[in-house]
């Protein structure tokens, strides 16, 4: 599982940079195919250690193609209003998906087998692979290609691994755990968060230098693109912490199988394919700030819902708090993701998609690692106090990023962009 988020999150700028330069189709071709042969090498393993190898196969494949499909969707569709229903109907589908993986998942391991889970995936990716073939006109990559300064890239890829490794980490093996082979040196968690920074100021400060940089520093200028990217952070934190949490109350505190977990959390996804097109057309008429203002404010009140549970609170009570997290959350990211690309030029929006993406993907795993650190016991109370204190900040990530989308929002309106048009 941290494999897969590992490489998925450490390769996202790098391989975001590398549609601008290459072609967005071809990249996206590229990532597709090795999902899909990682998944067929995941369903086939011999042993534990194939099974870690092929899953930091799959992340380096979802990696390579997450920030080329947005690229390909935003330049299939250049104006503006398209473009937003476009992106709300790929967050519609993309939410639809996460919801019915956890039930699918459920059901398949509970009826078959685990490898069934990645079986699933080969006939999908073929499928993908042929619609892309068929359907999505290939453009020519940039004429100028600039050398790819590895230095930088690979010190870009240090300094997100080890923030996502240490937030991984921190969940099973505490903040300060020792290694165990090396008596009482710096422990691995604190090591890596410590690094993260380090390596972060040392890529930042080669890529002002670096004539092809996989984040371009324009895209920092300014106040939309950085707060789009806040507000990615603080989605994902407060989401998917405390639906990592919510899973363990179903499980260990309730004592709930998978697949019950499953149906259990199916309410959450259940407004996404009405909500994420909604947001695409509501952005699309009164600008990004509207729908991510009103969808983080309304998750917000869903998240708080979950300061009042217990080990014996209805299951009837917990659906609106779940309606309300689940429709707020895929209200803002549609209109969240049309914000974050609509601020950048159109030549560097594959690297805009991999920042954004790689800010979602280290928001989620400072949630799990907060949240579970917050909640990391085994005793009911003590988990229940985490629990609450858990939701209150989670709540108060999707208040901050309901006034940053606010702050943002007149300057985020989907206007028209000339270069965007040009390239049309």
């Amino acid at each position: 599982m941290d494999g897969y988020t590992l490489v998925f999150a450490g390769l996202l700028l790098l391989c975001g940079g590398l549609g601008d330069r290459l072609g967005h189709r071809r990249v996206f071709l590229a990532g597709l195919g090795l999902f899909t042969v990682a998944s067929a090498a995941c369903a086939l393993a011999p042993s534990a250690g194939f099974l870690v190898g092929a899953r930091l196969a799959q992340g380096a494949g979802a990696a390579t193609m997450v920030p080329a499909s947005l690229a390909l969707l935003g330049a299939l569709h250049p104006e503006p209003g398209a473009r937003a229903r476009a992106f709300g109907a790929w967050g519609g589908i993309a939410g639809v998906a996460a919801a019915a993986g956890p039930v699918l998942g459920g059901v398949l391991v509970w009826g078959v087998g685990w490898r069934t889970v990645f079986l699933v995936n080969i006939p999908l990716g073929a499928l993908a692979i042929w619609l892309t073939v068929r359907q999505v006109p290939a453009a020519r990559p940039r004429a100028e290609r600039p050398p790819l300064d590895l230095t930088a890239q690979f010190i870009g890829v240090v300094a997100v691994a080890a923030l996502t490794a240490g937030l991984n980490e921190a969940g099973g093996r505490g903040w300060t755990d020792p290694p165990p082979a090396f008596g009482r040196e710096v422990p691995p968690v604190l090591g890596a968060l410590a690094a993260a920074p380090l390596a972060g100021a040392l890529f930042l400060w080669l890529e002002r230098r670096a004539a092809a940089p996989a984040l371009p520093p324009r895209l920092l200028t300014g106040f939309r693109f950085p707060a789009a990217l806040a507000v990615g952070v603080l989605l994902n934190l407060g989401f998917y912490g405390l639906l990592f949490l919510t899973t363990l109350y179903f499980q260990c505190h309730r004592g709930w199988d998978p697949l019950a977990t499953g149906l259990a959390l199916l309410p959450m996804g259940a407004l996404v394919a009405f909500a994420s097109p909604l947001s695409g057309r509501v952005a699309a008429r009164a600008g990004t700030h509207v729908p991510a203002v009103a969808g983080l404010l309304t998750g917000a009140v869903g998240l708080l819902g979950w300061a009042a549970v217990g080990p014996h609170t209805p299951y009837a009570l917990l659906v609106v708090p779940l309606l309300l997290t689940g429709f707020g959350t895929s209200f803002t990211m549609p209109s969240a993701t049309i914000a974050a690309m609509e601020a950048a030029p159109h030549e560097v929006r594959g690297a805009a998609s991999g920042a954004f993406n790689a800010a979602r993907q280290l928001g989620s795993a400072i949630g799990v690692a907060l949240f579970g650190t917050l909640a990391a016991a085994s005793a009911s109370s003590a988990f229940y106090a985490g629990m609450r204190l858990s939701a209150v900040i989670a709540a108060g990530c999707f208040v901050c990023g309901a006034i940053l989308a606010a702050l943002s929002g007149p300057a985020a309106r989907t206007t028209p962009n000339a270069s965007a048009t040009e390239a049309s």
